[in-house]
């Protein structure tokens, strides 16, 4: 799949039947129906949210003075606090992410569908948001879109076998998005995600894996070799490395979980043989969270 447009209309389409499943949560259903994007707090906004009772030092003209004259105490409006906020995200696009097996997408293109699909969502809410390593600040707007899904259609992978976030191109007090098979090696990811919590950024750790990554069906003579051929194994008895595997895949799965619940993140794993649509009402809402 070469053509951006193509990418965005599918993100488009994956993200349209969205209303309608988040009909039963009100905060979903107000932000997402009603195009608005309230926080649920004080603060400048054009929605009334409520009135509280006049305190020592409010002034005169916050009073509303309609309200207060229908009881014996003067009352304050309240509008909701509306003010967009920043998502950037972080796509990995490493050899590693080109993996894909039994007729399942990429986990390179599922995770760009998601984060784009996402981006979509969260432009119609008024919100900025952006792509990291691809100079991509947060705005909004349609041609924002266009270039994401230009920056995240682009072919050639980056060089290495596996990729890492850089939270220094992330605004501080933001959101981001992390979206990887976490393959490589963890410290990187875990120095982007504390410096993000330093930054004041809270996010999401979108890990998505190719189902073969879970079961491990090797068995006999198998040549192991990374997508970029840097790394190479042959053995005669591959089933005699799928304990060994699949628990250095716990393990892998314990870390990334752990350092979400001590950044204040949230950690979520996907398939790529499954359907796109619950991880995007997922990483939505996780979104909202996160706010």
């Amino acid at each position: 799949m070469n053509d951006p447009a193509l990418l965005r209309s599918r993100a488009e389409r994956l993200a349209a039947p969205l209303p309608a499943l988040l009909a039963g949560a009100q905060h979903l259903a107000r932000t997402v129906l009603l195009g608005s994007h309230g926080r649920r707090r004080p603060g400048q906004g054009d929605e009334f949210w409520q009135y509280r009772p006049a305190m020592p030092g409010d002034e005169a003209r916050s009073v509303d003075w309609r309200r207060s004259g229908r009881s014996d105490g003067h009352f304050v409006r309240q509008m909701e606090w509306q003010a967009a906020q920043s998502v950037m995200f972080w796509v990995d696009r490493s050899r590693s992410m080109s993996f894909a097996t039994d007729g399942a997408p990429s986990k390179a293109a599922r995770a760009s569908e998601l984060a784009l699909a996402a981006a979509i969502l969260l432009n119609h809410g008024g919100e900025r948001v952006g792509l990291s390593d691809h100079g991509l600040p947060p705005r909004t707007g349609a041609l924002q879109l266009l270039r994401m899904a230009q920056a995240l259609e682009d072919d050639d992978a980056t060089p290495a076998d596996y990729g890492a976030p850089r939270a220094r191109e992330m605004p501080s007090r933001s959101r981001a998005v992390f979206a990887s098979d976490f393959m490589g090696d963890i410290t990187p990811v875990e120095g982007a995600l504390l410096e993000a919590a330093d930054r004041g950024v809270g996010g999401v750790l979108l890990h998505v894996l190719d189902p073969q990554e879970e079961a491990f069906p090797f068995d006999g003579r198998t040549i192991f070799e990374s997508m970029g051929g840097t790394l190479r194994h042959e053995t005669l008895k591959a089933r005699d490395l799928r304990d060994r595997y699949l628990a250095r895949l716990a393990e892998r799965k314990a870390r990334l979980q752990h350092l979400a619940r001590v950044t204040g993140w949230q950690y979520h794993l996907h398939h790529t043989d499954g359907p796109a649509t619950a991880p995007l009402l997922w990483l939505y809402s996780a979104l909202e969270r996160t706010g």
